[in-house]
């Protein structure tokens, strides 16, 4: 959420980088506005907003019918689980369970999902609001994976005996998410912005350390000590220490940057996380390169080390990772491209009739 002009205005984006505008004052429930901010569809909306809240006509939340499921959620969301992920993440998650627990029980129902008891919380619920983000893969799996952490989480703490999200699948997905940069895209990058420069600097960051767009922003000289890197990544809370590569080095000394934090804003502030990834994204447009992500060189990054031959578990010291899952899916593409490479020489003893 980022501060803004008008009283009672929040500002999200998405997770498909879409602006969501919103009136929200306490013990109401928040009220969408259309954008962009200040437009004329922005004004309507606002002072509309403002009348109707004045007016006492913007209903206040109505509180969850004990051992419901928006009634668990909303301990979920007061939980040190919760609340231990960083705010970006935890914007994300909120959003997501608010709206599985808002969806009516059927079309055109009265009643919500959210009003259900636990005790007739089925898998079929689950698949239910699975199936109704049929046409959004991500945004259905996402769903099962948040109703199955809050479960996980009940059961932990002895709120329910068993996880009904627990064995939905998710929904097969075309693609593999953030396109993962090539030798070629990385080779057209560092030719159009030289050692020297802003964003060679941090596509050197993002290249050699594999971190995500949220610990970039944020690590600086303070974290090395003795040709290692030494910092807590923001999303996970893991502790980390990575030797510096001798490559990043070079361009770090042949860089300007900033006391607290390698990379600075025009203004010689340090970035925020989105704010990075908009600017890191017109770097990659000029050099040519608009399908290309700061997330893709993370991608890259795992998947040069695993073509080298590393194992998942250095994989997951390296990313920090806690499951073997994120690590294997790496090296089982460089196992497959390893043994069709050594199939070549087969093939041509069966040419040979040897």
């Amino acid at each position: 959420m980022v501060k803004v002009e008008y009283p009672y205005v929040q500002v999200f984006r998405d997770r498909h980088g879409r602006t969501r505008l919103y009136y929200r004052r306490a013990s109401e429930n928040r009220v969408s506005l259309r954008g962009p901010l200040g437009s004329a569809d922005f004004e309507q909306d606002y002072r509309a907003a403002l009348s109707a809240s004045a007016a006492g006509q913007l209903a206040q939340p109505t509180p969850a019918n004990p051992r419901t499921y928006k009634w668990l959620c909303l301990k979920y969301l007061k939980s040190a689980d919760f609340l231990r992920l960083d705010p970006g993440t935890q914007r994300t998650r909120e959003l997501i369970i608010e709206h599985t627990w808002a969806e009516p029980i059927a079309p055109g129902s009265a009643v919500l999902i959210g009003d259900c008891p636990l005790n007739r919380f089925s898998p079929k619920i689950v698949r239910v609001l699975r199936d109704r983000k049929m046409k959004f893969p991500h945004a259905a799996n996402g769903r099962v994976k948040n109703v199955r952490r809050i479960f996980k989480w009940a059961m932990e703490n002895e709120h329910i005996e068993a996880n009904p999200a627990r064995d939905v699948q998710y929904l097969k997905t075309s693609g593999s998410g953030y396109h993962t940069w090539t030798d070629d895209e990385i080779a057209q990058f560092e030719n159009h912005w030289p050692v020297g420069s802003k964003a060679r600097l941090a596509f050197a960051l993002l290249r050699y350390l594999g971190v995500r767009r949220s610990d970039v922003v944020a690590i600086g000289r303070q974290h090395v000590r003795g040709g290692w890197l030494r910092f807590t990544t923001k999303k996970c809370k893991t502790p980390l220490e990575l030797p510096m590569p001798s490559a990043l080095q070079t361009v770090i000394e042949s860089s300007e940057t900033g006391d607290l934090t390698y990379l600075l804003t025009e203004y010689g502030k340090s970035f925020a996380d989105a704010g990075f990834g908009n600017w890191f994204r017109e770097r990659c447009d000029a050099a040519g390169l608009p399908h290309c992500s700061a997330h893709g060189l993370r991608k890259a990054a795992a998947t040069a080390l695993a073509d080298a031959g590393a194992t998942a578990h250095q994989l997951m010291a390296w990313f920090g990772w806690k499951s073997l899952k994120e690590a294997e899916r790496y090296t089982r593409m460089a196992d497959q491209k390893r043994l069709a490479a050594s199939v070549v020489t087969l093939i041509e003893k069966c040419r040979s009739g040897e």
